[in-house]
């Protein structure tokens, strides 16, 4: 079971990763949060990860931090109808302390604000993960804002156009579930709200805020 990662950053959008290990090549599908705290193409960087296994594939997801993984192993294994797909885009929307104290709230209108989330999963979400938030997630460190932004700080903004930083954010978009049309009409309405410099990550985020 590969449970980490540790190599040369080959390349990333704000929905995967590739890392060389001694040469060999693992695509790694991360959160937004986990993307914004990657370095650089050609720098070491390292990601926990949750490998899932299905009769016609198999996928490797990864995080920055423990809490992200251990979060993303709960939604999956513990509320039906959320895949690892949905729960990525849960924990792109959310941070791990909001996402945390909306389950234990049991705030069922936030929790449906995640694209893909309807009212029964968000409900279903509070009722078998509301009694299984435990020492895993109640220690959340105070700094971990800090961390994704030093993270950020560390991370340039990409040389491309911000018509390229558009188009990989619709891509993005997409692959989570949102229509073409949808997820263009979402960024333009980010990129317009952020500023011309605005990173792939950053438009990918507010987009998804809604």
């Amino acid at each position: 079971m590969i449970v980490s990662l540790k190599g040369i950053l080959v390349s990333a959008n704000p929905l995967s990763a590739v890392i060389d290990v001694h040469g060999v090549g693992y695509e790694v599908h991360i959160p937004v949060t986990t993307a914004e705290r990657l370095p650089l193409p050609g720098a070491e960087a390292r990601l926990l990860t949750v490998a899932v296994y299905r009769d016609d594939s198999q996928a490797l997801y990864g995080f920055a931090t423990a809490e992200e993984r251990d979060f993303f192993k709960l939604l999956v294994e513990n509320v039906s109808g959320v895949g690892p797909k949905v729960a990525l885009t849960i924990l792109s929307r959310l941070s791990i302390p909001v996402l945390r104290t909306a389950i234990l709230d049991g705030d069922v209108g936030l929790l449906s604000k995640c694209h893909g989330i309807g009212k029964k999963t968000a409900e279903r979400l509070v009722v078998e993960l509301k009694d299984k938030l435990g020492a895993s997630t109640a220690a959340i460190s105070t700094g971990l804002a800090a961390t994704a932004t030093a993270g950020r700080d560390t991370r340039a903004i990409h040389a491309s156009s911000r018509e390229s930083r558009v188009t990989d954010a619709v891509k993005a978009l997409v692959t989570l579930g949102y229509k073409f049309a949808d997820a263009e009409k979402s960024v333009i309405k980010a990129s317009a709200a952020l500023g011309a410099n605005a990173a792939t990550e950053e438009l990918v985020r507010r987009a998804l805020s809604g």
